[in-house]
């Protein structure tokens, strides 16, 4: 594994890239431990996933993935105070019971923002709120950033024993939100343990929202190389395979994007862009690629299983790429993204890049 170089002020996300071996998958057992699962299962909140894969494979995973309706993420949107998801049966069915994963609007280094995952609660504060609120938190973000304002992140484990009425600790968080954090914001809503009865998020209108898979067939796109050449391990030489790795990523993104630059018939001025298909003349062919795309408020663990379902349904040498990225949160859109690529014809053999975005 390896990173590429340092960032540069205007590039503050890193890229981490690995090319290993997947363990042996058995229907009904997803994996929780080793690459590529771990990377899946540390993103937070994911916004968007793209599936891409030769056109000619889509049915085989139609059935299992497309059309199956319980397949398909659901999330809610709710107006709540922070006080509200501390009180009564929301706290106690949803957050000691149960398991639920929250995201407030706003961006972190500018805005009060609130999240809510695995039971932890984590504020992203500026200064004159943390203050007035009287908790106790960290700075957050580069110190001596010209142009941003001293921000603050406070994190309360939910979950402990010590986190109910009468202890100091709460009563003092349940104070903040009362008298300082007391204003109605938008929050995103994902429920990912049993539904209770009666449902306590039904008291505060929600608005239910499912991110129905969105199919774009028929992309007729020049594909590269996507095996590393063999003399790269051979000789153990790096450079040879970051550039390798930052092309092929680069023509993943672009497949994304739906870009024209990378469809057979491409024929844009050079003078406008000067992108070519990586690789040799003679390595480049022609394919009709699918991508399947779903956009919401998706939780690590349907990724993780979304990953599972289409390793089972294809054939083992055959290639596929599985991309995901996060919410933004800061003014500058950066966001995390994670890119599984399995190579053809190399059963078990897998790519990953992960960026990490610099909060």
């Amino acid at each position: 594994m390896f990173s590429f170089a340092t960032p540069s002020v205007y590039q503050s996300s890193k890229c981490f890239v690995t090319y290993g071996v997947m363990s042996h998958l058995e229907p009904g057992q997803v994996p929780n431990k080793g690459k590529p699962w771990t990377a899946l299962l540390a993103q937070d909140f994911i916004h968007k996933v793209d599936l891409i894969l030769p056109e000619e494979l889509v049915q085989l995973v139609r059935d299992k993935i497309i059309d199956d309706p319980s397949r398909v993420p659901v999330f809610y949107k709710v107006i709540m105070r922070l006080g509200q998801v501390l009180e009564g049966d929301f706290f106690t069915e949803y957050i000691k019971i149960g398991n639920i994963m929250m995201l407030s609007e706003g961006k972190i280094d500018s805005d009060n923002v609130f999240s809510l995952r695995d039971g932890v609660l984590t504020m992203y504060l500026e200064k004159e709120t943390y203050e007035r609120a009287g908790l106790v938190g960290k700075p957050h973000g580069a110190k001596g950033k010209r142009g941003f304002k001293p921000r603050w992140i406070v994190q309360f484990d939910l979950r402990s024993p010590s986190m109910l009425r009468g202890k100091k600790a709460f009563d003092r968080l349940v104070y903040a939100c009362k008298n300082v954090l007391n204003t109605p914001v938008t929050w995103l809503f994902h429920n990912l343990s049993k539904t209770p009865v009666p449902e306590p998020l039904s008291q505060h209108y929600p608005t239910k929202y499912m991110s129905h898979p969105g199919v774009s067939e028929d992309i007729f796109a020049k594909v590269p190389s996507l095996r590393p050449p063999p003399t790269i391990f051979s000789s153990q030489n790096r450079l040879d395979l970051d550039e390798f790795a930052m092309d092929i990523h680069e023509w993943l993104s672009l497949v994304r994007l739906g870009s024209p630059r990378v469809n057979v018939n491409d024929n844009i001025d050079p003078y406008l862009s000067c992108y070519a298909i990586p690789g040799e003349t003679e390595d480049v062919r022609e394919e009709k690629l699918c991508r399947i795309s779903w956009q919401g408020f998706i939780p690590p663990k349907w990724t993780q299983q979304t990953l599972a379902d289409v390793i089972l349904a294809l054939p083992s040498k055959s290639w596929f790429s599985l991309s995901l990225t996060s919410f933004p949160r800061g003014i500058v859109g950066d966001s995390a993204d994670s890119t599984i690529l399995r190579p053809p014809n190399s059963p078990g053999e897998y790519f990953l890049w992960d960026i990490k975005r610099h909060d």
